[in-house]
C-alpha cells in the first residue's frame, strides 16, 4: 500500500493521456499516468488528425517526428461500387490557417510511440505501466485512486488533487463516478487491414470512401509502403473469415489491380464495432472524463482520436491555473460546458455522414448519386471536410460569445507565422495573448506582460490582421489554448479581462519561455 500524494493522475497512457500529461508538465504540474498495459497498445485504430490537432502536437513538441511517420492526404473522395467518383473534397496538403495539412495520415501505435518518447523527457511525468486500476474513490478534498501491479500482483494505492479518466470506451473512471453513455443509435462493424508493400499502387493519395451498402469500404495511404483498408462486415462474418492475403484478394483489387499478392505483407488484420455514444456527464468535482471514457465517435469524418486531444488540450491549462493558484475552482465548469457540445455535433455529423454513404440499398445508391456532389452545402461538413475547421465552442465563463452574429469567440485563431518567423502557437506558447491592429502604450504592454500575457500587434495588411477585421473587430484576447475567449473594439476593454496567468511555461525544447513584443 502507497499513500503518496501527486497533484494529478492520468489513468490511460494512449494519446489524450500521454497529451494531457505532457501539457501539464509544460505548466509545471506533476502528473502520475497509470496505464494497464506495458508498452504501446498495438492494434489499429485512428489513422487521421486534421490541422487543428497538428497544432496541439506542435505545442507537445512532437511535430517534427509526426510529420516523420505521417502523410499528408489529398482531400475525400466518395466513389460508388464500381469506383466512380461521386464526389471529391479536396484539401491542400501544404496546410491551412492552422499552418499544417488539414488532413494527416499515419498509424497509431507510431504516433504512441512518438508521444511516450517525447513525454519521457519530462520529469515530472510518471508513467507506470503494467498498472491495473482497480476503484477511484471522491475523498474530502482529494481522490484515491487503487491499483494492482499486473505482473508481480501487489496492490498499491495513490492519492491526487484531481484524476483525469483517459482510460477508453469501457472506463472503470466513467463508471466510478456513476457516469453512464447515451447511445446516440449507430452501430456497425468493420474489419480493418493493414498491409506493406513496396509495389506502388498509382491511387491518389487521399482517403477513398466506398459508398456501397452491399460492401461499404474505405481506402487509405498511411506511409512510404503502409496502406490501410477498412471494410464493413457482413452479418454472419468475422475478421477469422479473412486472415491471409488470398482471402483479402477480392476485396482489396479494386485498388492492387493486378499487383501479385506476394507482394503484400499482411501487418495485421482486426475487427472492430464502431459507435456513437456521449457520456451524461464529464466530470464529478475532481475526477474528469476524456477522450473514449467520455464519448465514442464513428469515423467517417476521422475526428475519433482527435476529439481525446482536445479535451486534453481544453483543461491541461484550466487545470495547470487552479493547481498553480492563478485561476479560481470555478473555470473548471467549463470544460464539460465547451467540449461536450463541441464532440456532440462531430459525431451527430459523422453519424450522418456514415449512413448516408453506406445505408440504403439500390435505392440508397440512387440517393447518393445525387447527394454526393452536394454534400459540401450541409453545414459544417464542407467547412470540416475541405477546411479543417471544427465548430467554434459553446458559450461559457471563458467565452463571451455575441448574441447576434457569429463573431470570433469560441474559434481558434489562425496559426500564421508571425515577423520573426515563428508561428502564432509557437509565440504565444501556452500563455494568454492579446492580438490588435492598436498599437499598444509602453505602459499597456507592461500591464499586460506583468499578468503573464504578450501582446501581437497585427498589421491591417497581415493574415491576422485580415481575420481580425472579417471578425469585425480590433482586438481579440486569445486564451492559452488558443481559442478566442473575447473580442473588442476597445483594448483597455481586453485589458480588464485578462487573468493573472503568469505559470512559467517550459518550450517544447525543456527551457522558459521569455515574453516579448511580436509583431504579425
Amino acid at each position: 500500500m502507497n499513500n503518496r500524494m501527486v497533484p494529478v493522475v492520468i489513468v490511460g497512457a494512449g494519446p489524450t493521456g500521454l497529451t494531457a500529461a505532457t501539457l501539464l508538465a509544460q505548466y509545471g504540474i506533476e502528473s502520475l499516468v497509470l496505464e494497464r498495459w506495458e508498452g504501446v497498445y498495438p492494434q489499429p485504430r485512428g489513422v487521421h488528425l486534421d490541422g487543428e490537432i497538428r497544432r496541439i502536437l506542435a505545442r507537445l513538441g512532437v511535430d517534427d517526428d509526426f510529420a516523420a511517420i505521417s502523410r499528408p492526404a489529398l482531400g475525400l473522395r466518395l466513389v460508388d461500387r464500381t469506383m466512380r467518383v461521386l464526389a471529391q473534397f479536396d484539401r491542400d496538403p501544404a496546410g491551412g490557417r492552422s499552418g499544417y495539412p488539414e488532413a494527416n495520415l499515419f498509424d497509431q501505435p507510431e504516433l504512441e510511440a512518438v508521444l511516450l518518447a517525447n513525454v519521457a523527457r519530462h520529469p515530472r511525468v510518471t508513467i507506470r505501466g503494467d498498472a491495473e486500476v482497480t476503484a477511484v474513490t471522491a475523498e474530502s478534498d482529494r481522490v484515491r485512486v487503487d491499483y494492482t501491479d499486473r505482473t508481480s500482483g501487489e496492490a498499491q494505492s495513490v492519492r491526487a488533487r484531481y484524476v483525469l479518466g483517459c482510460d477508453g470506451a469501457n472506463s472503470l473512471v466513467r463508471a466510478s463516478i456513476g457516469a453512464t453513455m447515451r447511445d446516440l443509435r449507430f452501430e456497425q462493424t468493420w474489419l480493418v487491414v493493414d498491409l506493406a508493400t513496396d509495389a506502388e499502387l498509382g491511387e491518389w493519395e487521399g482517403v477513398h470512401q466506398v459508398c456501397d451498402p452491399a460492401r461499404a469500404a474505405t481506402y487509405m495511404r498511411i506511409g512510404a509502403t503502409r496502406y490501410r483498408w477498412e471494410f464493413r462486415l457482413r452479418a454472419g462474418e468475422t475478421a477469422a473469415d479473412y486472415q491471409d492475403i488470398a482471402a483479402l484478394r477480392p476485396l482489396i483489387s479494386p485498388w492492387t489491380k493486378d499487383i501479385p499478392v506476394e507482394e503484400f505483407e499482411v501487418v495485421r488484420i482486426a475487427e472492430y464495432t464502431s459507435l456513437a455514444r456521449i457520456a451524461d456527464r464529464w466530470r464529478a468535482d475532481r475526477i474528469f472524463l476524456l477522450g473514449d471514457a467520455a464519448h465514442l465517435t464513428p469515423p467517417f469524418i476521422g475526428q475519433g482520436m482527435g476529439a481525446g486531444l482536445r479535451d486534453a488540450a481544453n483543461l491541461a491549462w484550466k487545470l495547470a491555473g487552479v493547481l498553480a493558484g492563478v485561476l479560481p475552482v470555478s473555470v473548471l465548469a467549463t470544460y464539460e460546458i465547451e467540449r461536450k457540445p463541441h464532440a456532440r455535433h462531430l459525431i451527430r455529423l459523422a453519424r450522418f455522414t456514415g449512413t448516408a454513404m453506406t445505408d440504403g440499398g439500390e435505392f440508397g445508391n440512387l440517393l447518393r448519386r445525387l447527394i454526393a456532389p452536394r454534400l459540401h452545402r450541409i453545414p459544417g461538413f464542407d467547412q470540416l471536410v475541405t477546411g479543417g475547421e471544427t465548430p467554434r465552442l459553446h458559450r461559457s465563463a471563458l467565452i463571451a460569445r455575441r448574441r447576434l452574429g457569429p463573431g470570433l469567440a469560441g474559434t481558434l485563431i489562425p496559426n500564421p507565422r508571425l515577423d520573426g518567423g515563428h508561428r502564432f502557437d509557437a509565440v504565444a506558447a501556452g500563455r494568454y495573448a492579446i492580438v490588435t491592429t492598436i498599437e499598444p502604450t509602453t505602459t499597456q504592454r507592461a500591464e499586460i506582460e506583468q499578468l503573464g500575457g504578450i501582446v501581437v500587434v497585427a498589421r491591417p495588411a497581415s493574415e491576422l490582421g485580415r481575420w481580425l477585421r472579417g471578425g469585425h473587430t480590433r482586438a481579440a484576447l486569445i486564451r492559452p489554448d488558443g481559442t478566442v475567449q473575447r473580442t473588442s473594439r476597445k483594448l483597455p476593454v481586453l485589458q480588464s479581462l485578462l487573468p493573472r496567468f503568469d505559470i512559467r511555461v517550459e518550450s517544447t525544447g525543456g527551457s522558459a519561455h521569455h515574453h516579448g513584443s511580436p509583431e504579425a
